[in-house]
């Protein structure tokens, strides 16, 4: 196959299963962590407007999400891809943090969360992801 294609698929699969599982750690969190009495995270207006009910605990999950969907996307780039496989995976780790900036604008969460979640969760998984897959 043509390693620029493969490079292109590794991309598009890296960033689709680390979004799957990203996806699913959110969903299936909640039964872990159960989010506090009265919030409904059905919607963004709804979870914005309960965010002050949460405590440190609850951030444990989407951080987790965020984390591990950046690091097994990045992982599976590396397993795929031919060539420049940090500069792919990393490039995982800014389609994550780029996710990642849009929430921060658009989800009023506490300053101490959305910097351990910007600068933590996206470029160091997408690192641990390729040395993972090297």
């Amino acid at each position: 196959m043509n390693p620029i294609l493969r490079n292109v698929i590794a991309v598009i699969v890296g960033a689709f299963l680390g979004g799957v599982l990203n996806m699913l750690i959110v969903v299936y969190g909640g039964s872990l962590i159960p989010l506090p009495e009265g919030v409904d995270n059905s919607t963004m207006e709804g979870l914005s407007a309960s965010m002050h009910l949460f405590e440190p605990k609850h951030f444990l999950m989407p951080f987790l999400a965020h984390a591990l969907g950046t690091l097994f996307g990045a992982f599976v780039c590396t397993k795929i891809a031919v060539r420049q496989k940090l500069a792919l995976a990393l490039l995982i780790g800014v389609f994550f943090l780029i996710g990642g900036a849009k929430m921060v604008i658009d989800l009023p969460s506490p300053a101490w969360f959305n910097a351990t979640d910007l600068i933590l969760a996206y470029i160091p998984m997408a690192w641990i992801g390729y040395k993972l897959g090297s």
